[in-house]
């Protein structure tokens, strides 16, 4: 499974944690999030793709972002429309679309969106639009009625090191392409610590 760290800002820590070589590296851009992004990103090893996460941004907002951070993947975290999907891919660009799911989910909504992005991301659903810090049930991925990759996301950390490894080898993941953390392994809002970082990539 690949490993996306999400939820980065400063330039010392983005260098730190670039060391381990996640495969991504997510950026918030939504001025609600504790770990919002308001300035530039330092240039990243091409090994490592730079994720633009937005809520309900406008079309030329994140077009924007996507020139001048350099952005590779969009995740869309709001009520994005399928056709709004498509025309960011249209830009060459991955799209990731992410649905929350607490204890149970309906699949059906997935449907709309299957021509439309080149991953699914499941959080958990809370309060906030992410980073909630606290995992959902996974076992209800075991209904999970598509073949497109997606990213696991939603309060994971080292204590669920045994919880992911009874995952990986279920129906449930079959299709799960990445796990993607964020606060779990921050020693303040937007700073992660690398050393946890490690252990868990290499438990990965």
């Amino acid at each position: 499974m690949k490993l996306k760290v999400c939820g980065m800002r400063y330039d010392d820590n983005i260098q730190e944690i670039s060391a381990i070589k996640p495969d991504y590296m997510g950026f918030i851009f939504y001025e609600g999030s504790s770990r919002h992004v308001s300035t530039s990103i330092p240039t990243l090893s091409p090994s490592i793709k730079k994720v633009g996460v937005f809520v309900n941004a406008s079309y030329d907002t994140i077009v924007e972002k996507i020139n001048t951070c350099n952005l590779k993947v969009v995740q869309l975290h709001g009520e994005e429309m399928p056709e709004f999907c498509k025309s960011l891919q249209a830009l060459n660009i991955e799209v990731i679309k992410v649905f929350s799911i607490k204890n149970e989910f309906n699949f059906d909504v997935l449907t709309p969106y299957e021509t439309a992005c080149d991953y699914y991301l499941f959080d958990t659903k809370g309060p906030l639009a992410g980073g909630n810090g606290y995992c959902f049930d996974w076992s209800v991925l075991e209904l999970y009625p598509s073949t497109k990759p997606y990213f696991l996301s939603g309060g994971i950390g080292l204590e669920n090191a045994d919880q992911l490894q009874a995952f990986k080898i279920s129906t449930a993941a079959t299709y799960c392409y990445a796990i993607d953390v964020n606060s779990k392994f921050e020693v303040a809002p937007a700073k992660k610590d690398k050393k946890s970082l490690e252990k868990f990539k290499q438990l990965l």
